[in-house]
């Protein structure tokens, strides 16, 4: 890729970011079909992470997914703040938070944003999202069978309270577009319903495994666009999310055949078919071998029509990231929090 780098914000090695693709927001706004995830999972550092956003965007990386419940950004925003001294415009960069759901009360959510704005040292974000449309708590690194005292179902009333607080943010020239995540398609109907901004984007788990085709479907025709979570299968994630049953993507016999045959690691033909599929992968990782793969996956030779159909056909709806700490009673199953009745999981 070096002879098509001509910006000399690019390492030498790095991919030129005018040549990633892009996908289009309901506003005209474009943003860089691949990110990178800054979840580090209780095992990585907040410096560490720092220092990979650094590098990431050296490389050509120019969309960056954070949130506050992660930890570490203020040290990203010292990154952000080094690679734009060093020439990348503010106006090429794509950067995401989110709202952590101890700070859904109406009262909370401008100062929980303003900040992550300092934080991460900017003068606004292009995109905010409600991190789980539940306002229930739990500390970091505790396990399955920790539950908020004061756990709460899904109140419409209440998410739209704090819904119009983003709104007001948008309002106040602070944020550029607002969205959703770990939405279902009974509650993105209620919040399209009764929204005045509606939602940019959904950020939700996509990966060949866990296609989600009814959601996907339903955020597409709805003009919002999808951002897929643990597109590889989240190696990392935390223990309190592994379950016996889970299924690993990048040992199917479809994706490493694929793989084999392109002479690439298995992980990128994940993150391929996310970019062709139409979804924005945010994979992961702080070793600079992956994320530059990651990233050169997606101005490489495309998937072949065969490639996608194959990969559509070995979904196994394996939910990896289940929630279990958000649920709010007694003796609940996770699939609550999903509703996969096709409606709310009543109180």
């Amino acid at each position: 890729m070096s002879d098509q780098v001509q910006n000399t914000t690019i390492s030498g090695d790095g991919v030129d970011p005018r040549l990633v693709p892009k996908r289009t927001v309901y506003t005209g706004a474009q943003i860089p079909a691949i990110g990178l995830g800054t979840f580090g999972s209780d095992r990585f550092s907040g410096e560490t992470i720092a220092e990979a956003v650094k590098d990431a965007i050296r490389l050509g990386y120019r969309h960056i997914d954070c949130a506050a419940v992660y930890g570490n950004e203020h040290l990203i925003g010292q990154a952000l703040r080094e690679v734009m001294a060093e020439g990348v415009p503010r106006s090429e960069l794509w950067i995401t938070s989110k709202l952590w759901n101890d700070k859904h009360d109406e009262r909370d959510v401008i100062p929980a944003f303003e900040k992550s704005l300092r934080d991460l040292q900017l003068d606004y974000l292009d995109l905010y999202l409600i991190h789980w449309p539940f306002p229930n708590y739990h500390a970091p690194g505790v396990d399955i069978t920790s539950r908020d005292p004061n756990a709460k179902p899904y109140i419409h009333e209440n998410y739209m309270k704090t819904w119009r607080q983003l709104e007001k943010l948008v309002d106040m020239g602070l944020v550029r577009h607002i969205g959703t995540s770990n939405m279902t398609i009974p509650k993105l109907k209620l919040l399209l319903r009764d929204a005045r901004i509606r939602p940019a984007c959904n950020e939700m788990e996509l990966h060949p495994h866990f296609q989600q085709p009814e959601l996907f479907q339903f955020v597409v025709d709805n003009g919002i666009v999808p951002i897929g979570f643990s597109p590889i299968g989240a190696p990392n994630r935390p223990e309190r999310d592994r379950t016996p049953g889970d299924t690993v993507d990048i040992e199917d016999p479809v994706i490493v055949s694929i793989a084999e045959r392109l002479g690439v690691h298995p992980a990128i033909i994940c993150i391929k078919w996310a970019v062709q599929r139409g979804q924005i992968p945010i994979p992961f990782s702080v070793k600079r071998e992956q994320y530059l793969a990651n990233l050169r996956a997606t101005v490489s030779e495309p998937l072949t029509q065969e490639d996608m159909d194959a990969i559509a056909k070995i979904d196994r709806n394996c939910r990896l990231v289940k929630g279990h700490v958000f649920l709010w009673k007694e003796n609940q199953s996770w699939e609550d929090l999903w509703d996969i009745n096709g409606e709310i999981t009543p109180p």
